[in-house]
């Protein structure tokens, strides 16, 4: 072997190597840091890519949960009747609606990431990790804007003696309540994505579904509202106990218990990790059937 060869080979130092296998659980976690700065640019590719050609632009962070809770004050707290558990019907419509937008919007875009980015996974290698997790972080900007939105109209009833408003220390739950919103979105996102890849129905069935899952989720009614044999069921959807712990902690209304709560956090552990390991066996080839 010649001088020449021996320093050539020297000269080049690989930054990337592509294996062509890897375990289902292996998350490539010091890769996805790596390229946190990708994370960021999609993250804010999400905000320039919604807003840029709208009038309002970010207003609609606001105007979307108001104008939505106003809708539900007239339709399901005046016409229909339906009981707010003694607290202010703006505050208890505008606390479901901010918890389960946020976990919503994960789930139906994650639920179309290989769909939506196909051009980009065909051309330039990343962890496809990356995507999802920066529609949750894009979508946490959204939950924390709406949060502020919902603490306004909290602080206001909360000096108001007229009104029923009893905070307690379980608000310190409220980042658990966060994590356990966007595994749930994050895991559902990732699974429904992978099957997404080869039927194509599942998206015309997404949103109705969402739709369905809502009204068998308390976010317009309270968990005391619903008949005693019913209950359970409804409490086997891990968003029950996140929407009226939630409640309980600002408004001191609601069920809470630690049991339920539990039960959410391990389906949504089981979930991210079931979410994965589908992800990371359909990514390696899914760039053959999108």
């Amino acid at each position: 072997m010649t001088n020449s060869t021996i320093s050539s080979e020297k000269q080049e130092q690989w930054t990337e190597i592509i294996a062509p296998e890897r375990g289902l659980l292996d998350l490539q976690l010091t890769e996805l840091w790596r390229y946190r700065d990708l994370l960021l640019m999609f993250v804010r590719r999400d905000f320039i890519s919604t807003y840029k050609q709208t009038i309002l632009g970010p207003l609609w962070f606001f105007l979307q949960p108001i104008l939505t809770t106003f809708i539900y004050v007239v339709i399901f707290g005046h016409f229909a009747g339906l009981s707010t558990d003694g607290t202010p019907k703006i505050l208890f419509y505008l606390a479901g609606i901010t918890s389960w937008n946020y976990f919503s919007e994960c789930l139906n875009k994650t639920a179309t990431v290989f769909k939506d980015n196909a051009s980009i996974f065909g051309k330039v290698y990343f962890p496809r990790l990356i995507m999802p997790l920066s529609i949750v972080v894009s979508n946490l900007v959204k939950f924390i804007i709406q949060f502020i939105l919902f603490l306004a109209f909290f602080f206001y009833s909360l000096f108001n003696s007229d009104l029923n408003v009893h905070p307690n220390t379980t608000i310190l739950l409220t980042p658990l309540l966060i994590f356990i919103m966007a595994g749930l979105g994050l895991g559902f996102g990732m699974i429904i994505s992978a099957l997404t890849t080869k039927y194509r129905d599942l998206i015309f069935l997404l949103t109705f579904g969402i739709q369905l899952l809502m009204y068998a989720t308390p976010v317009i009614y309270p968990l005391s509202s619903i008949p005693e044999q019913y209950q359970l069921f409804i409490q086997a959807n891990p968003m029950t106990a996140i929407i009226e712990t939630f409640r309980y902690a600002y408004l001191g209304h609601g069920h809470f218990s630690w049991g339920t709560l539990l039960y959410s956090f391990s389906f949504t552990i089981v979930l991210v990790i079931l979410g994965t390991i589908i992800f990371n066996k359909v990514e390696k080839g899914f760039m053959d059937t999108v």
